[in-house]
């Protein structure tokens, strides 16, 4: 049975039992608090503990999901895949244990003819909690053979969130695969027998968890039950991956038919034999799995609009398809392999995911250009890492230093898991102590600014209880109203709510209505004032919403005392607010006309709409074409000249996608949703932002250009309304201060700049070929000067203040060829106020241990510097004011060292 067939199976038995099927959300996870979706359960978590109100009482999905905390094992074992679909069926105060297990059961044991799975009941097996004899009554009832149910204690079998609230028991079903997958399990031996050892024979497919308790505080399973739930609810997660293989008679999950195929490609590409069981084929055969495992994840991430990266999700993406290209390079693989796979894994997924059809030009450009850069990356990486290898055998050591791994990672790409597994492969190992200290201080550094500026506070328990006894989200007026009467409902000092609030005071408040906007979307807070009856003032400085459905003012209290319940008048500068709003429907008439122009593939990959300027990124393989700016600037102004109007609804997320509106990739969406649209169906996005009446209101819009700033992703800057006029100005006298100063009229100015600067380029090289020719007219009487060292030629010579390093390399080349025979050149210089050598070597040199990298880094730490480079030619520096002197002095002694060997 095919894997998709399974999942239409699933999905229709559920459905027929009056569950609500719910799409699967993307693998960006909607809980900001983990980076992808890893589990069935997670968007349905708010639903679980109470923190929103289900909007049906039972549901089912087919949801995606993404895991790897333990890529490791991925390929090693039978069942670890990054990437997996959990099928999964919830009650939300419905049906409890009995109704969870009878439907378990029968879809799994009823006749393939009849829609179920054709399970053998005899081979299933249901793990339980030893105290729980609901569950026990509910399996009696369905005729499962007594023996069949193992009682295990909580530690094993209990399921919480880890801190106090909803937790449960659960019941695990597992299937027999025979005494070929491991010895028998004794019913005698009970939960002691239950053990890892057994868990390849007994496979457990489907996990029913009943969260049927309010538990207290603990850590590990050490915490009271403190009451049952007034409202149970059933989370459920079998893996379809897991079903598919013992459906498919496949011994593992990567042998399925959604993931199998690109295992074959691999194996005509690399031309090794997959499962051939020979000696010490198994590691080919882990990197089959790995690459066909990985190649699938990273197509589901890029459909879902993950890039790669060198953070959070990017580098996850990133990882998996350089542990792709690394595998198949052991394999004797080393050309593009990309182009090859993801579309026969594409081909394998379309029929589950449809959409992996349409969107395959966008994914693929992003991959085939990851794989291309890595390849380059690789073969540097590999010299700098077997040329620090060579140096810590050459003095007898086993460790790479943490800097050196270090530099690899930040200045040279290369990845810390690859540099782990190469160095092992050397018999060596990583300072990685050093290395995630000098990670953790980068990363410090790069963040404090952001993190002081949004941090709050991070606590989001204190704003799920608030939003608790709120029991409905925080009504917005905004779109209508700058002006409102509103009550203080929450107030926080110090992350810590609190009855009242003297100032001078920091403050956050919850309004029970609000005319402010919380920054999302891209859109910035609103700020203002709340001016309490008491006489209390607030000036509100951002507004975030750490929550769905609550909005935090954070802001000064500046004069008075601020109470709970108190009543007053909440106003946001309407200034700032009509500013942001230009702001935001340009941006809209950017994406569209940036779609128009550059082709569909120009999604949105984030924006900020502040005061009268804006920032759009989006997706684009390659540059765009020089003419694309003016053209989409043309088009901008063109459309806000027109005066369309600009217009909202609300509607269905279904009925908003029908009508072509444009989406964020990884936003949230609930079932309704608002669409903005401009000029009827000219430009139609889903969007909770604030906006202009019509886009006559928006004055000029000035694009000020376009860059690369990530992967894949660039970025256009934008001046709006009063902003642009006033750039106009500027550009306008600087025009006319460089024609005033090159003589010429405005039109003119291109042409004779262009002189100008060819002019200056020639002097420049005619300045630079002077330089040289006077540098080398001196050779000859250097080459005389060189010194005799155990019969290696030595020439150690200060250029004085050199231009570059350019030219000192000129000199010492040239140097070594008048030279010849065994001999090493050392050229110094001032650079910049910088020591600077070059170290140039012969062959018979070489042959004699003189090797130029070595001699660079032992000279430039006579000065307290570093160098390095290739055996031939290398080159290093000092810090500014070091002494050059010392390092040409070390010349003569290291040679002699090194050639008396």
């Amino acid at each position: 049975m095919r894997t998709a067939e399974i999942r239409r199976r699933y999905l229709d038995y559920f459905a027929e039992n009056d569950h609500q099927i719910v799409p699967s959300v993307p693998l960006v996870s909607p809980d900001p608090s983990i980076l992808f979706t890893i589990a069935g359960m997670v968007p349905f978590i708010p639903y679980i503990i109470g923190t929103e109100p289900a909007p049906w009482p039972r549901a089912a999905s087919a949801q995606k999901c993404i895991r790897t905390n333990d890529i490791e094992s991925v390929g090693r074992t039978t069942r670890h895949g990054t990437f997996f679909q959990m099928l999964g069926n919830f009650s939300f105060g419905d049906y409890f244990k009995t109704g969870a297990i009878r439907y378990a059961w029968e879809f799994l044991t009823s006749a393939q003819e009849t829609g179920g799975l054709g399970f053998d009941a005899d081979r299933l097996w249901v793990t339980i909690w030893e105290e729980d004899a609901e569950a026990a009554a509910a399996l009696e009832e369905i005729g499962i053979d007594p023996a069949h149910v193992v009682r295990l204690p909580r530690e094993e079998i209990f399921w919480d969130t880890g801190q106090p609230g909803p937790a449960g028991p659960c019941a695990e079903f597992h299937y027999d695969r025979g005494p070929e997958f491991g010895p028998d399990y004794d019913p005698a031996t009970g939960a002691a027998g239950w053990t890892d050892e057994i868990g390849d024979r007994y496979l457990e497919i489907w996990n029913l968890v009943f969260d049927q308790y309010l538990r207290g505080e603990g850590t590990g399973k050490d915490y009271p039950l403190i009451k049952e739930l007034d409202s149970k609810a059933i989370d459920t997660g079998a893996g379809l991956e897991r079903i598919a293989f013992l459906l498919q008679g496949k011994n593992n999950m990567y042998e399925i038919d959604e993931v199998y195929p690109v295992i074959e490609r691999v194996v005509e590409l690399s031309g090794k034999a997959y499962g051939s069981g020979e000696p010490g084929a198994e590691e080919d055969d882990v990197r089959m799995r790995v690459i066909a495992d990985h190649v699938r994840s990273a197509l589901m991430l890029v459909g879902d609009g993950v890039r790669p990266g060198n953070e959070g999700r990017g580098y996850v993406l990133r990882r998996l398809l350089r542990r792709t290209i690394r595998s198949l390079r052991l394999l004797g693989v080393t050309g593009p392999a990309l182009r090859e796979l993801l579309p026969v894994s594409k081909e394998a997924m379309k029929e589950s995911y449809p959409e992996l059809e349409r969107d395959f030009d966008r994914i693929s450009a992003i991959v085939y250009g990851e794989e291309d850069s890595f390849r380059r990356t690789l073969e540097s990486g590999i010299a700098l890492l077997d040329a620090a290898s060579a140096q810590v055998r050459a003095g007898g050591g086993t460790r790479i230093t943490g800097e050196d791994a270090f530099k690899l990672h930040d200045t040279h790409g290369f990845p810390i898991d690859l540099t782990v597994e190469m160095a092992a492969e050397q018999g060596l190992d990583i300072d990685l102590g050093t290395f995630r200290r000098l990670m953790t201080e980068q990363r410090q550094r790069a963040r404090a600014d952001a993190l002081a500026k949004k941090s709050g506070h991070v606590d989001t328990s204190v704003y799920h209880a608030l939003a608790g006894e709120l029991g409905a989200p925080v009504e917005f007026l905004g779109y209508t109203d700058a002006t409102a009467r509103v009550r203080i409902v929450g107030l926080l000092s110090d992350g810590q709510p609190v009855a009242t609030a003297v100032a001078p005071a920091e403050v956050e408040v919850v309004l029970d209505r609000t005319p402010f906007y919380a920054e999302a979307g891209g859109q910035l807070a609103d700020t203002g004032t709340i001016g309490l009856d008491g006489g209390g003032v607030i000036e509100v400085d951002d507004v975030q919403a750490p929550i769905k459905g609550l909005s935090v003012h954070r802001g000064r209290l500046i004069d008075g005392a601020v109470t709970l319940d108190e009543l007053g008048t909440a106003q946001i500068d309407t200034e700032r607010r009509r500013a942001i709003a230009r702001a935001h429907t340009a941006t809209h008439l950017v994406h569209k006309a940036l779609r128009e122009t550059l082709g569909e593939a120009a999604t949105q990959a984030g924006s900020e709409n502040a005061p009268h300027r804006l920032r759009f990124d989006f997706r684009s393989g390659s540059q765009p074409p020089a003419s694309a700016l003016p053209e989409i600037a043309e088009r901008v102004n063109l459309r806000a000249a027109e005066d369309l109007e600009v217009t909202d609804r609300v509607m269905g997320i279904d009925d908003a996608r029908a009508l072509g509106a444009m989406a964020l990739f990884g936003e949230k969406y609930g079932d309704r949703v608002r669409v903005v649209e401009i000029g009827g169906d000219w430009s139609r996005e889903l969007c909770a932002g604030t906006h202009v009446l019509s886009t006559g209101h928006l004055g000029p819009v000035t694009i000020l250009g376009e860059a690369l700033i990530g992967s894949g992703v660039r970025r256009v800057e934008a001046l709006v309304g009063d902003a642009a006029t006033r750039f106009h100005a500027k550009e306008q006298l600087l025009v006319s201060q460089l024609s005033q100063l090159v003589g010429v009229r405005s039109d003119e100015l291109p042409e004779r700049i262009t002189g100008i600067l060819g002019k200056l380029r020639d002097a420049e090289k005619e300045l630079a070929a002077l330089r040289q020719a006077a540098l080398l007219a001196e050779a000859g009487a250097l080459v005389a000067a060189a010194e005799d060292v155990d019969g290696v030629r030595v020439l150690a010579h200060d250029a004085g203040q050199a231009a570059g390093a350019d030219d000192l390399r000129t000199l010492a080349l040239d140097l070594r060829e008048r030279l010849g025979g065994a001999s090493v050149v050392v050229v110094g210089g001032v650079v910049k106020d910088r020591p600077l050598i070059v170290v140039a070597t012969t062959p018979q040199a070489r042959e004699r241990g003189l090797r130029a990298g070595d001699l660079a880094r032992e000279l430039t730490a006579a000065m307290g510097g570093r160098g390095g480079g290739r055996e031939d030619v290398a080159q290093g520096g000092g810090p500014e004011g070091a002494d050059l002197r010392a390092a040409l002095d070390a010349v003569a002694p290291s040679v002699r060292a090194k050639a008396g060997v």
